[in-house]
């Protein structure tokens, strides 16, 4: 019965340290995908489901013509698609940085997990987000939304 409890830590482990390479990988496949479709052109990617029933842009609008702008080295108009999905960018890259070396052992100065936040943190990125998604309907204020 040892033995296999001493099996089951080991799979655990290696699981857990896989985990952000799945996550990479999968991520990878869209990025690519994102890439060779260009969401400019009509057909390849659905219409905002928000967008199509109100008429007002999400906070997501132009997410997908912003990542493809960034996926070919083109910030401004990047910016211009959507400007929060810029920001949110590097911060998730950031984000699995630090989850790749903490299940690789590399402990930081505070214990950090990508799904446990304070309660702050969760706060102010859902004011963040729901200010962006107020301001960018309103009428005259098209540099934050992505037409």
């Amino acid at each position: 019965m040892l033995e296999l409890s001493a099996v089951a830590t080991t799979v655990s482990r290696r699981s857990g340290v896989l985990r952000p390479w799945l996550v990479a990988a999968g991520g990878a496949a869209a990025l690519v995908s994102l890439a060779v479709m260009d969401p400019n052109e009509p057909g390849h990617y659905p219409t905002c489901p928000f967008l199509a029933g109100t008429g007002l842009w999400c906070p997501g609008c132009g997410t997908l013509r912003a990542t493809h702008a960034l996926l070919h080295g083109d910030v401004v108009t990047a910016w211009e698609r959507n400007p929060l999905a810029v920001i949110a960018a590097p911060i998730l890259v950031l984000a699995w940085l630090r989850w790749v070396a903490e299940v690789h052992g590399v402990r930081a100065a505070q214990r950090w997990h990508p799904t446990r936040l304070p309660a702050v943190a969760v706060w102010g990125l859902l004011a963040v987000v729901l200010g962006y998604w107020v301001a960018r309907n309103i009428p005259g204020w098209t540099w934050i939304s992505p037409a």
